[in-house]
């Protein structure tokens, strides 16, 4: 049976898209893709992550990918639904992939803490459920090499978008997580001037206190 893996990456940062990948693969490349390394993208060095991409990207039966920008994800985390947004995108990667199969195994690495309910919401928006056995997992990227092979290209991909922002904004942006001193300060000096450029998750706490402390600044 072919197997479809769906993970994100870049779900957390403040700065840059949310990237979702969706790889197919029968037995055979699920094996070849195992002996090779390929794993949660976490545990892998960016070079050896970069290698891997281009193999899974040869091997698979097909993959695809989804990028969802900040303004989207505002959107959305505004009314509490970056749940659903993921869902979205999920579906959209299952849709464009699910054409011709006779029988999909896919499975997803679930962003949510209620596996049963998000996955009924995935449901809902796919357009052809009849050969498709879904299972929506925690720790999915660690447990099914497909996922794993997703999680590298959604990884790949992620760390592309951000190379983009460093060459327009400098390397001082940092990774674009929060815990990152770098993306900090970069966020603490450029939050204002930058805003309207469509870079920031204006919805996340680390902007708006950026953006409070601004504020503060011009009071005084």
């Amino acid at each position: 049976m072919l197997k479809l893996g769906i993970d994100d990456a870049g779900r957390g940062p403040v700065i840059g898209p949310m990237v979702l990948a969706g790889v197919l693969i029968d037995e055979a490349t699920e094996d070849l893709l195992k002996r090779e390394g390929v794993k949660d993208s976490k545990q892998l060095t960016q070079k050896r992550r970069e290698f891997l991409e281009n193999l899974i990207k040869e091997k698979a039966e097909t993959f695809e990918i989804v990028v969802v920008y900040p303004d989207e994800i505002d959107e959305k985390t505004a009314k509490n639904q970056l749940n659903d947004l993921e869902a979205i995108a999920c579906a959209k990667i299952i849709n464009k992939i699910n054409k011709g199969y006779n029988k999909i195994k896919v499975l997803v690495d679930c962003p949510s803490v209620s596996i049963a309910k998000w996955q009924d919401s995935l449901k809902l928006k796919i357009e052809n459920l009849s050969n498709l056995d879904i299972s929506c997992e925690h720790k999915a990227d660690q447990n099914h090499v497909s996922v794993s092979a997703a999680s590298i290209l959604a990884k790949c991909v992620r760390e592309k978008e951000m190379a983009i922002l460093r060459e327009k904004y400098g390397r001082e942006i940092g990774s674009g997580y929060t815990s990152d001193p770098l993306t900090q300060r970069f966020i603490e000096r450029y939050s204002q001037k930058y805003k309207d450029d469509g870079i920031f998750r204006k919805s996340w706490v680390t902007w708006k206190q950026a953006q409070a402390d601004v504020e503060q600044k011009k009071l005084f």
